[in-house]
């Protein structure tokens, strides 16, 4: 990273913050307004997470944020890859308007609104730690210290608000938590509210569990998804994809499977991972992993017994990594409680998108399909909400901002796309909550090869059109076929159905500003429709 550029925005940083804290008036007192902690994961998907799905894994510290609030069983995002899904979620606007549309070109212009920069004008504390991938550095808030890019699982760096970066001994997921958990204790004013967001590495690829956490799940055996073996009939986009965990999942940086005479393009970077570890670390490591290399390489799988292999050792590798998290959430809780705040603060979990499990055959996420689209979120709700199960709206990651001005008493700004849930969190069944959801994903060509696409995904069906370099239409019957196997766009029986989708996908476009890029590259589709 480079370091002037870290000098500069973190110049810009120190200006809005005190521009923002000149500004503040009638700053509420912490007894009268709500606290907000947001903990937010990466890569987390709903399928791994036992409050939505009991089938792998169990996450009894999550299962308690959703048993004692609410689960939203229709939670999506806008653009489903880390830096554009954390744009949304800061600015509460699509990709078309915050910038931030892809992780390989973008950076994130930190002098726009966001909603931790409005809470901080408003008398709020505010602070994030952990993972912040938007290529700036963070503005808006009192307190931040977070990891250049990915950050790294093993005694990692970090940036600080002097502009220094510092390694910090120990496991990453137990790092950010106890960063989090000392400002709330030590650091904060008490006489404030505060927004607090605990932005963990875990679960991104390539899933390095704590060494206390190895052995774990070596028992289990996982079946395959139906579909792993999928042969993309009818889908020319999937079909082109390189996110397979057959063909593209990497044996040495994903599966560990390190040995002096076998190398990949990626081994270079996984032996700089591991090359972070003290010696303590480094000896757990090798004496899990050795045994197990020793084996493989001895046994030679091939064909579909290795891809069986692979997905077993990616998703026992996955839970592990996933452990670490899920008893630091309990960590969390049980601060909130012990000190007597959860009453009094809103607590909220969710991931910067969905993950393939092997659904598709696939691991990683970028498509507009159920599994990457879609993504766990979680609530525990303050004592003066008594809502408690399941949410069935559709909702997006772009409405988090709204949601949470609301909550805090500061009025919503009219430019942003998102929708309050706090008419959902009461209970309430508003007739004019939204019918359908816009998803536009940018990224290509970049890693994974995903091509570019945009789609409206209703309660009951989605349509998606992929474009740059191809030009093709899929549209799925979200009840008949949940699992997206056959594209029946085109089909005579659902040309009026078709008709009706495309018309409310282009209302979207023009209702979040993102007509103007279809129009510069998509005339034929406007002239399609009649537009």
């Amino acid at each position: 990273m480079n370091t002037n550029y870290l000098k500069q925005s973190y110049i810009l940083s120190g200006i809005s913050t005190l521009v923002l804290s000149s500004c503040q008036c009638n700053a509420p007192k912490a007894n009268d307004a709500l606290n907000i902690v947001y903990i937010m994961t990466d890569d987390h998907t709903a399928q791994m997470m036992s409050c939505y799905d009991s089938r792998y894994v169990e996450t009894p510290n999550l299962d308690r944020i959703a048993n004692d609030g609410v689960r939203f069983t229709n939670s999506f995002v806008a653009n489903s890859i880390s830096g554009p899904s954390r744009a949304c979620m800061l600015t509460g606007k699509h990709s078309c308007e915050n910038k931030f549309y892809d992780n390989t070109t973008c950076v994130f212009n930190g002098e726009q609104q966001t909603y931790p920069k409005l809470l901080q004008n408003a008398g709020y504390q505010t602070a994030v730690v952990g993972k912040w991938h938007l290529e700036s550095l963070p503005t808006g808030f009192d307190y931040w210290e977070v990891v250049p890019g990915q950050g790294d699982y093993y005694n990692p760096d970090f940036i600080t608000q002097n502009g220094t970066v510092v390694q910090k001994e120990g496991y990453i997921t137990n790092i950010v938590t106890d960063m989090a958990i000392d400002w709330m204790e030590n650091d904060r004013d008490k006489d404030k509210p505060f927004c607090l967001l605990i932005h963990h590495k875990a679960i991104h690829r390539n899933w390095m569990a704590d060494t206390c956490n190895l052995a774990l799940y070596e028992d289990k055996t996982f079946p395959l998804p139906d579909n792993f073996f999928d042969n993309y009939d009818g889908r020319i986009a999937a079909a082109s994809q390189e996110m397979s965990i057959a063909k593209d999942m990497d044996l040495i940086y994903d599966l560990k499977m390190l040995q002096p005479d076998k190398n990949s393009h990626l081994t270079p970077t996984y032996k700089k991972m591991i090359g972070r570890m003290n010696e303590e670390q480094r000896a757990a490591w090798d004496a899990f992993y050795n045994p197990i290399i020793e084996d493989f390489y001895s046994t030679k799988p091939s064909g579909k017994e290795l891809a069986n292999w692979k997905y077993q050792r990616y998703m026992r590798d996955y839970m592990k990594t996933l452990k670490s998290l899920d008893d630091n959430v309990g960590r969390v809780l049980d601060y909130l409680e012990e000190k007597g705040m959860l009453e009094n603060t809103l607590v909220v979990y969710t991931s910067d998108q969905g993950f393939y499990m092997g659904e598709h055959g696939w691991f990683d996420k970028r498509f507009m399909y159920e599994e990457s689209m879609r993504t766990p979120l979680i609530m525990r709700l303050p004592k003066k909400f008594d809502r408690k199960g399941d949410i069935t709206e559709l909702v997006q990651n772009i409405d988090y901002a709204p949601t949470f001005l609301e909550l805090a008493g500061v009025e919503v700004p009219s430019d942003i796309h998102g929708q309050s849930m706090v008419p959902l969190l009461k209970g309430e069944k508003p007739k004019d909550w939204r019918k359908g959801l816009y998803y536009h994903f940018y990224e290509y060509p970049a890693e994974h090869m995903v091509k570019r696409h945009f789609g409206i995904r209703t309660h009951d069906y989605k349509l998606i059109h992929f474009y740059d370099d191809v030009d093709v239409w899929e549209l799925y019957d979200l009840h008949n076929d949940p699992t997206e196997m056959n594209n029946v766009y085109g089909a005579p029986e659902h040309e009026q159905l078709t008709d009706s989708l495309k018309r409310e996908l282009l209302k979207l476009q023009r209702q979040y500003n993102d007509s103007v890029h279809l129009v510069r590259t998509e005339p034929k589709y406007l002239k399609e429709i009649g537009l």
